[in-house]
């Protein structure tokens, strides 16, 4: 499945998701993390940034970007900007880049896409990743689809393919005077330095599953499938720099991302310099977003999950369960903020909520 695709399924998949008041799950001396809305005023807020006090957010569904009011209204920042998905500033807050992906809704397909670069006195940028994707695809080193000839397989699964030609920018970081991006659809993360010129830095590996009894049967595939083992398309989601100078990745794991194929995102760590890239946990549902701490925890938003899992030496925890959470962010304080998807039935809006009492391992749950 190509991963605009993935991505196009998350968004569809949000109907159902409200966020309503939340409760605890139980009553605890210590603090507990608890969701504050701030603002009701987004629809697809697929990330967000916080510098020097302000919220930043980028909203795919509004086709912009803004910034968030103490009234909880969002300050339109960038206008008409298609697919805004990433968005990041730099640590003396004076520029600000965010991704754009021009998407055809009908077939999921990506006709343009790259990172937008805004400077003092009005200076522009644009890094161009659709086209340098079409020029150099670099993940056609990967080898995707079942690792089996058999003609029932492949009249089910497809055949084998290398890594095809797709640039969806997803998110960016800040990166000492550069940016990374992860491109969701070239399964790379761009280096793009100032004046929009863009290399390569990674190439993630291909993602390999177990087709089980238990999977084909849900996935309604013939028996002959039972046993195959499929390559999927590695599909990073965020990436942030930690505090080791290392970069913090999610992906998605290609395919189906709901329960009948299991939890198979993952969270990497990757070496800015050589590319090389290893995986540091997984078993995540839908993990769109990520944030690192003031004191090395990684949290991970799990969008088909419906919560925040919390990664500390190595191990997985809930910390906050929250219905539609598409993003999660700190600030340099350790602040903890997050956003939900917005959903069409029963209407609801997507938000942004301030995560109180952060500090705390406990799961506060929001219950309908």
């Amino acid at each position: 499945m190509h991963t605009s695709k993935v991505l196009a399924t998350a968004v569809a998949a949000a109907t159902g998701l409200l966020l309503v008041t939340p409760t605890l799950a139980s009553a605890h001396p210590r603090p507990t993390p608890t969701p504050v809305v701030k603002s009701a005023a987004l629809a697809a807020p697929f990330n967000l940034d916080l510098n020097h006090g302000k919220v930043l957010v980028a909203d795919g569904g509004l086709n912009l970007v803004g910034k968030l009011k103490h009234d909880g209204t969002i300050k339109t920042l960038a206008a008409d900007q298609p697919g805004a998905s990433g968005i990041a500033t730099s640590r003396n807050g004076r520029f600000l880049a965010f991704t754009t992906t021009v998407t055809d809704q009908a077939t999921f397909e990506n006709s343009a896409s790259g990172l937008n670069i805004w400077g003092p006195r009005g200076k522009r940028v644009y890094a161009d990743t659709h086209a340098y994707e079409v020029k150099n695809n670099p993940d056609k080193i990967n080898s995707y689809g079942p690792r089996s000839s058999d003609a029932c397989v492949t009249k089910a699964l497809g055949p084998r393919y290398r890594g095809q030609v797709d640039s969806h920018s997803y998110s960016v970081a800040s990166f000492g005077d550069k940016w990374v991006v992860a491109d969701a659809g070239a399964n790379t993360l761009w280096k793009i330095d100032s004046r929009g010129n863009i290399r390569t830095l990674a190439v993630l590996p291909a993602q390999p599953t177990k087709i089980t009894k238990q999977m084909a049967t849900a996935l309604d595939l013939p028996g002959c499938t039972v046993g195959v083992t499929f390559d999927f398309e590695p599909v990073p989601t965020d990436v942030e720099v930690g505090r080791d100078g290392y970069l913090y990745v999610t992906t998605l794991p290609g395919g189906p991302e709901d329960p009948r194929a299991g939890a198979r995102g993952k969270l990497w760590k990757v070496n800015p310099y050589s590319g090389n890239a290893w995986v540091i946990a997984s078993g995540f549902a839908g993990a769109t977003n990520l944030a690192i701490g003031r004191h090395g925890e990684i949290y991970v938003a799990e969008f088909f999950g419906g919560k925040i899992s919390v990664v500390k030496w190595g191990k997985k925890s809930t910390y906050l369960t929250l219905p539609g959470v598409v993003a999660v962010e700190t600030s340099k304080s350790g602040q903890l903020w997050a956003a939900t998807m917005g959903n069409e039935d029963p209407p609801a809006p997507g938000t942004i909520v301030k995560i109180t009492h952060g500090k705390a391992y406990k799961q506060a749950t929001v219950k309908p």
